[in-house]
């Protein structure tokens, strides 16, 4: 990559859904809340929103999913994705390398960006909170690679400098994967 040529590689790291069990953060809340609702078990999860698939059950089940990501606590109550925090840590430690958490906060903000910060804190430590970058919109932001369990990342910028790095995640799982580049073509033959 970038950093073989003498500059620094840049990776941006997801949070929800890549260091941050989002997915079963919430399906533990919402079954607590709703318990006579029905819900969705994580294997049969499809598509990026949890809101959107709960809709489809039955339309005020929208409402309620999101209810559960806008109440106080959610963020800063995820468990961390099984050997993502070491992986990123580890990551962070490698030479000629930055890596950055690139999160989105929710469009009700009231708890999510503070709680935001306070898990990236509570297991990173102190130091990491330097490497938190906020937007809503990841395609403006520089980097090389971006880690996101988010098939399709779009916004303002068509060409983003970074290359997508989908991270595989309960509602991504059945996506098919890349098909592979096509092979180099075969070497000139030259005349005598």
């Amino acid at each position: 990559m970038h950093a073989s040529r003498g500059k620094r590689l840049r990776v941006l790291v997801d949070m929800d859904g890549v260091i941050a069990d989002f997915e079963g953060g919430f399906l533990k809340k919402y079954r607590a809340k709703y318990p006579n609702e029905p819900y969705i078990h994580l294997q049969d999860r499809r598509g990026f929103w949890v809101s959107t698939q709960y809709g489809q059950l039955r339309s005020d089940l929208c409402e309620k999913a999101m209810s559960i990501w806008e109440s106080k606590n959610f963020f800063l109550e995820l468990d961390p994705i099984p050997g993502a925090v070491e992986a990123v840590k580890e990551m962070s430690e490698m030479e000629n390398t930055d890596v950055f958490i690139c999160t989105s906060p929710i469009k009700h903000y009231s708890h999510c960006p503070y709680e935001k910060y306070a898990w990236i804190e509570k297991h990173f430590g102190h130091e990491f909170l330097e490497q938190i970058i906020l937007t809503r919109d990841k395609t403006v932001v520089s980097g090389d690679l971006l880690i996101d369990d988010k098939p399709d990342i779009q916004g303002v910028e068509p060409n983003p400098t970074w290359e997508h790095v989908l991270f595989l995640a309960c509602h991504n799982q059945h996506l098919p994967p890349d098909c592979p580049p096509p092979p180099p073509p075969p070497p000139a033959v030259l005349g005598p």
